[in-house]
């Protein structure tokens, strides 16, 4: 056997072993949101995390794939472990989304919105970034750098989110009348804090993975490198959050920290690849900061986000892509300006192909659960199973 094939043997198992990391992000997802909404709503919930993975993952597979790369081939490892790895990222995007949207949102619209977006809004954002371009050499064509999707999974997903709210609006009773928020309590802060940790655990294959290659000195450095940049960025985005709410509050709001670790994450992951080991210090401390501020920002709005997603994935998302540009050491090809450009080309697609796409579908079959669904919760009528049918439910 040769070294060649040694190489390709070795890159085709990391890519299925990060690919796996990237999964445990589903059950991250599902057990966060599970454990944000009220009880009467966590099958629903469970139940869209369940579907987003099978209908994105087959529609990705059957039509996205090719839309993204077209015959864009990987030499150094099997193509179907480099089309796993993609098809691992599809359900993310919409996985941002499901969770600002719970509460009040009906399964049937959003896997509808997910078999478009797993097959051709996500793939086209693909394509013009990491595939086969079809911009290229044109005046839109983009330069910006994005190792593991800063723009194009998080923002991509927070943009589709932010289009959904504006169209069902916030869940009853978060904005009452006479003013002021209504704080509506996590249900499980034990599945909150799992959710999270499986997301963390779940991101170094996703932007270890990202790297494509381990299976030579220079990549396995590189791929530890990066991994431990996208550790760092998490704990200071914890770290800081946790410092704030105890200066702002008097309390360590665990969601809050957690959410603030989430943000780091996502702001490294545009490229973890081409820091030193300091720099995701900084860049996971401003990722807290905005989780911090998003959160406050959207309620002012009166942007109902349970989950906090936009301020997590769409303000970091974009905090992150900027970064790359501010602090990336890597000659020439990144520049402040192309890195700007990406985020507003893709914002313009996302949020107006989004808002269109899920506006015609709101008008065929009701994106939001009817009032008398959403008070008594959307488990009985999505679903027929609720997740806690011995607990008395509190309207």
């Amino acid at each position: 056997m040769n070294l060649e094939s040694i190489s390709y043997i070795i890159d085709t198992l990391y890519a299925i072993f990060a690919m796996t990391l990237i999964i445990f992000m589903v059950p991250g997802f599902a057990m966060l949101e599970a454990g944000i909404v009220r009880t009467k709503n966590v099958t629903a919930v469970l139940t869209i995390n369940t579907l987003i993975y099978a209908v994105a993952s087959l529609s990705f597979l059957l039509f996205g794939y090719s839309l993204a790369f077209g015959d864009l081939g990987s030499d150094s490892m099997s193509k179907y472990a480099a089309f796993l790895f993609q098809m691992a990222f599809v359900g993310k995007v919409v996985n941002i989304m499901s969770g600002g949207v719970s509460e009040r949102a009906k399964i049937i619209p959003l896997s509808l919105f997910t078999i478009i977006m797993a097959s051709i809004l996500y793939p086209l954002v693909v394509n013009v970034t990491w595939g086969s371009n079809f911009l290229e050499g044109t005046i839109l064509e983009l330069s910006m750098y994005d190792l593991a999707g800063s723009t194009v999974i998080h923002s991509t997903g927070g943009w589709a989110l932010l289009a959904a709210i504006l169209i069902i609006g916030a869940r009853k009773g978060r904005y009452p009348k006479e003013g002021g928020i209504r704080v509506i309590p996590a249900s499980n802060i034990p599945l909150v804090t799992l959710g999270a940790f499986l997301l963390w655990i779940g991101w170094f294959g996703f932007n270890g993975g990202s790297v494509g290659s381990i299976a030579s000195k220079e990549n396995a450095d590189l791929v530890a490198l990066t991994i431990m940049n996208t550790n760092t960025a998490g704990l200071c985005g914890a770290i800081v959050v946790a410092i704030i709410m105890q200066i702002m509050y008097k309390k360590l709001d665990l969601t809050m920290i957690l959410n603030g670790a989430l943000g780091g994450l996502v702001a490294v992951t545009a490229g973890p690849d081409l820091y030193d080991i300091y720099t995701p210090i900084l860049i996971g401390s401003v990722g807290g900061i905005l989780v911090v501020i998003g959160v406050s920002f959207f309620d002012k709005l009166k942007i109902d986000d349970p989950v906090g997603a936009l301020s997590v994935h769409l303000l970091n998302g974009i905090w992150g892509t900027v970064a790359v540009g501010l602090f990336a050491s890597n000659g020439d090809d990144i520049t402040l300006l192309g890195q700007l450009k990406g985020i507003i080309v893709v914002a313009i697609f996302a949020f107006v192909s989004s808002y269109i796409i899920l506006y015609i579908i709101n008008k065929i079959m009701p994106l939001r659960a009817g009032n008398d669904e959403e008070m008594q919760g959307l488990d009985v009528e999505e679903c027929g199973i609720e997740a806690y049918p011995e607990f008395k439910r509190a309207f």
